[in-house]
């Protein structure tokens, strides 16, 4: 995929090659990511706000999100199963996010959600800045009638998607499951996130796949969550998290 620009409008050639959790979740094997990540620290904004613009030529999306928010969502993506699922991490998060992406939908969803993850990774990452005084761990199980989903989150800055989702059905209306996965993916290459999403049980894929989404909201808030124990300290004996 060629990438014309990304994070206020910056030009560049590409998105990193970074291994996909997604195949090798789908072949039965353990995911793994590993990714090279610019070193050296940056100031953490003092508000934790960040906005991204990424067009390619398969999809323009512009991305807010407020990490101290109060879950409220403004959605345009043209895959409405997908804004459902956005806005649990929203709600649950207590994140705001405004989303507006215009996608090749006419071929199929992939392109859009996929870029939607790579957009909100590239938002937390900015404002998360170096990660001064947040939690860095984050977890949450959550439940939704018979499905049962774990998240846990590292903001480790290193990319890794550990993903163990036995979708019971390939579709959900119109929405190809295997786009879930692909999202994360997305998300965790470009936040520097180390991610388990692992659920537990269930039969109906709807409920599997709001259970997750639920769950990483949850996960999100809890490790973004700043420490006030921790102030200004990286939460590292490394003393980065910047890869």
């Amino acid at each position: 995929m060629t990438q014309t620009t990304t994070a206020s409008g910056a030009s560049t050639a590409s998105d990193p090659i970074i291994a996909s959790g997604c195949a090798a979740a789908a072949s039965g094997g353990a995911a793994t990511a590993g990714a090279t990540l610019s070193s050296g620290s940056a100031a953490a904004p003092t508000a934790r706000i960040a906005e991204v613009t990424r067009n390619t030529l398969e999809t323009r999306i512009r991305l807010k999100v407020n990490l101290d928010g109060t879950g409220q969502a403004r959605l345009k993506t043209g895959v409405p199963f997908f804004e459902h699922m956005l806005d649990q991490i929203a709600r649950h998060g207590l994140v705001d996010l405004e989303i507006e992406a215009d996608g090749d939908t006419h071929i199929d969803d992939h392109h859009t959600v996929e870029d939607v993850g790579i957009a909100l990774g590239q938002a937390l990452s900015k404002a998360l800045g170096d990660k001064r005084g947040i939690r860095r761990y984050g977890h949450a199980y959550v439940p939704l009638d018979e499905a049962l989903s774990r998240v846990v989150i590292d903001f480790s800055g290193r990319p890794g998607l550990f993903w163990e989702v036995p979708f019971t059905r390939a579709l959900i209306g119109r929405f190809d499951v295997d786009l879930a996965c692909e999202f994360f993916q997305g998300v965790v290459n470009h936040a520097g996130m180390t991610l388990h999403v692992d659920n537990i049980r269930g039969f109906n894929a709807h409920h599997q796949c709001e259970t997750v989404f639920k769950a990483f909201g949850r996960a999100l808030r809890m490790a973004a969550e700043p420490d006030p124990r921790t102030a200004g300290q990286v939460p590292s004996t490394k003393g980065s998290l910047v890869g």
